[in-house]
């Protein structure tokens, strides 16, 4: 199973787009209507797509599995008796599945059958442009962020990677996260994280930033768990984004760190112990995209 997308709902989706590929470096794809799906230098056809909306919310975090990894998490969505509805990709890649929608309103849609396309060739170190690849992670704050984790693993069969004081790590592969659950005492997203191709795609993406005037609300700095180098931005039309490089794969049988195990010197946010963070900012952001089920997928068959 692989994350590969988000999808957003937002006022003015045509500015946010300009913003992620003129700023932030990110492709365009295509428009379907009036959404807009921006795409990476990988194979996937989109990472994010802003769909016009009066309000904000997070429409869906998608997911690509197999036809096994379906039939599982269908069957026990079904027992559990958790809201699953079967669904038609009406964007790019389409594909067909389920969106399951968790108990604090996160929706995931899990999809077979997504097509990829061609990557984006001579990119990018032979221009030394700024370009992600692909999403790494979508973190969720959570009202209870231990019960979500525990919800995750027992139903959707993701594996809680570690626990912090600040959040609940969970994988669906080998990496160590896809998503977290921060222990924010609210429902909405936390941030989208971008990988680049490595730390210097990173450094040139901090760098870019910095000439179109947007300094880091967090980073650079190297986290603990998953040991990703980061850096955050609040963007311009609302969440926030961070250019990160890969976390780090783990075994099968990762045992999972609790929050004793990840602690730093005082003052220390980090492994570097370098990099500032904007809480107040941050925070504000990270409630502006909540989660809310006021559309109707389309039936399998229809």
């Amino acid at each position: 199973m692989k994350l590969r997308s988000i999808e957003l709902a937002l006022p003015d989706p045509a500015a946010a787009a300009d913003f992620m590929v003129d700023v932030w470096g990110l492709a365009r794809g295509e428009e379907r209507g009036t959404t807009h799906y921006l795409r990476g230098s990988g194979g996937y056809p989109y990472l994010v797509a802003f769909e016009q909306s009066d309000s904000e919310f997070v429409r869906t975090t998608t997911f690509v599995c197999s036809a096994d990894e379906l039939a599982g998490i269908a069957a026990r969505v079904t027992a559990l008796g958790w809201p699953a509805t079967p669904t038609v990709s009406a964007d790019p890649g389409e594909g067909q599945g389920i969106i399951v929608e968790l108990p604090e309103g996160e929706l995931l849609r899990f999809l077979v059958g997504a097509t990829e396309v061609a990557p984006i060739a001579g990119h990018p170190k032979a221009s030394r442009k700024v370009m992600p690849v692909k999403l790494t992670h979508v973190v969720f704050n959570a009202i209870d962020a231990e019960a979500s984790g525990h919800l995750i693993e027992d139903v959707l069969g993701f594996r809680v990677s570690d626990r912090t004081r600040g959040m609940v790590f969970v994988r669906c592969n080998e990496a160590h996260h896809s998503t977290a659950f921060a222990r924010a005492g609210f429902a909405s997203l936390n941030h989208i994280a971008f990988e680049m191709d490595d730390l210097d795609a990173v450094m040139r993406g901090i760098g870019n930033m910095r000439d179109h005037g947007f300094a880091p609300a967090w980073g650079p700095g190297r986290h603990g768990p998953g040991d990703n180098v980061y850096a955050y931005y609040i963007a311009p039309f609302g969440p926030v984004i961070e250019y990160s490089t890969p976390v780090e794969k783990v075994p099968a049988d990762y045992v999972a760190g609790a929050p004793d195990d990840w602690t730093w010197p005082d003052k220390r946010i980090d492994q570097w112990g370098v990099s500032d963070k904007d809480f107040a900012g941050l925070r504000v952001a990270e409630e502006r995209f909540r989660f809310r089920r006021d559309w109707e997928p389309q039936p399998l068959g229809h």
